[in-house]
Order: structure tokens, then sequence, then C-alpha cells
């Protein structure tokens, strides 16, 4: 779980302001949810799938591709993510993932991609087990400490506040896994690195996809002209000749209940 989670209520407008320009920005989700079905093949094949924080339904149509005759159900808290995601699933819930409104063992397959970071991830996986069959299996993608790192870096000494999340350490979230009951625990660490012309575009994109917290303050008007100056020559170091990097330390996770 983050060290520190944004107020849920903000997590939800930031995300339902997202839905609009969220497919166009999200080329990461795309990516790192077509890496996580890649090494996922679940025996037998999924009957009946959650898709636990859905999102616009990218992954939900991932999933109705690779498992045509599986029943889908897709589950977000923010309501005009849900709207768009509606044609990928056959069944909707407008809910938190941290207390799902559905009967136990429903599911016999739990699948997550980029939303366990914003959560508890304690009651997550709690929940998780609890809707699952036995021998149910659970695919999920969540963000390591790494993230962001350069920008990290380039706002130290700059002013007092955090202008970015802390992530788990993968030992902690297959620890958490285990202690919420499940099994054959099994993980992958990648690095991807998205790359942008320059410091505010690359705030911007990371904006589009619903996560206002990052960055926050990272703004002239809000910084002050010379403190941005500062980040922004902080962060010009780590340009290469794709650009200026931003690092996601990108955690997939399998384990069956």
């Amino acid at each position: 779980m983050p060290l520190l989670l944004p107020a849920k209520p903000r997590v939800r407008e930031s995300f339902a302001r997202a839905a609009a320009s969220y497919d166009d920005a999200a080329v990461l989700q795309r990516q790192v949810g077509e890496r996580l079905l890649a090494d996922f093949s679940p025996l037998p094949e999924p009957g009946t799938i959650i898709d636990a924080g859905c999102g616009t339904g990218h992954g939900c149509r991932l999933l109705r591709a690779r498992w045509p005759s599986a029943h889908i159900t897709a589950v977000d808290f923010a309501t005009s993510m849900l709207a768009v995601a509606r044609s990928a699933a056959d069944h909707c819930l407008a809910a938190d993932i941290e207390a799902l409104p559905c009967s136990d063992e429903r599911y016999s397959t739990w699948w997550s991609n980029l939303t366990v970071q914003w959560c508890d991830s304690g009651k997550v996986f709690a929940e998780a087990r609890r809707v699952l069959r036995p021998g149910g299996q659970l695919a999920l993608s969540t963000l390591g400490p790494q993230t962001f790192a350069e920008l990290r870096a380039a706002f130290i000494g700059i002013d007092r506040h955090r202008h970015t999340l802390s992530f788990s350490e993968p030992d902690a979230i297959a620890a958490a896994l285990t202690l919420a009951g499940f099994a054959e625990v099994r993980l992958q660490r990648q690095t991807i690195n998205m790359h942008y012309p320059d410091l505010k575009t690359l705030l911007r994109a990371v904006k589009e996809i619903g996560a206002n917290s990052v960055g926050e303050g990272a703004r002239s008007g809000l910084l002050g002209r010379s403190a941005w100056q500062r980040v922004q020559a902080a962060y010009e170091q780590y340009r290469t000749a794709a650009g200026l990097p931003a690092r996601y330390d990108v955690i997939l996770a399998y384990a069956r209940k």
C-alpha cells in the first residue's frame, strides 16, 4: 500500500474528470495490461471475471478477446469511467474495490490493472479472496517504489512538500497477498519509461490519466518562477535522445485462492 494514500473522494474526482481524455492518454495502462495478460494462463479458463478498477474498459476488451465466452463484470468507483466501459462488459458495478457489493465465491478470476496503488491493498486483497471461488486466480499490476524516481529527485530541496506518492516494495505486495490467504504468489518487475519533450508536458500527461497528486504544485504560479526553473534544470540531467523520461516501476502479481 502507498505509505501516504490520497483522500479517496479526491482520487474519485480525479479519475472522473479524466474519463473523456483517458483512452488517448493511457498509453502506459494499455502496455501494462497487455504485459499482465501475456503471462496469465489460468487453468481452467475463466468463466466469470471481475475487472477491479476497470477504468474505461481496456482490460475488459483484452479479456474478452482472450476468453470470448467469459462473463465479465466491470467495477469502478468513477461512474464516468464506468459509462465508457459499459460496452465492453456484461455487467457493471459502481463500487469501491475495497468493499465489493458481490456475493462470496462468485468469480473464477479477479483482474486489476494499475488500480491497487490508489487503495488499501490489504482491504483490496481480502475482498479479492472473498469473491473468488476456491482455486480462483488473481492477476494484478501495480506500481513499485522507483516510479517517478527522477521527478522525486528533481524536487529535492525545492520545498517541504511531497510531490510524488510512495509505492510498495514487491516483497510487501507478496506478503499482503499471502496474508490475505493467497497461495502460489508469483511476481514480476519491469521498468517502463515514457518520454516527453519537456517537464510541463510530462506532468500534464500524468494528470490526464487521473494521477493529479503527482507533481502537485509543479507549476510556476505555485512554486514561484525561480523554484520552477530549478526543478526544470534538475530534471534536464535525465534527458535522453527520446526526451525527458517518466519512469514506471511496474509490478505484475499472480496468485491462486
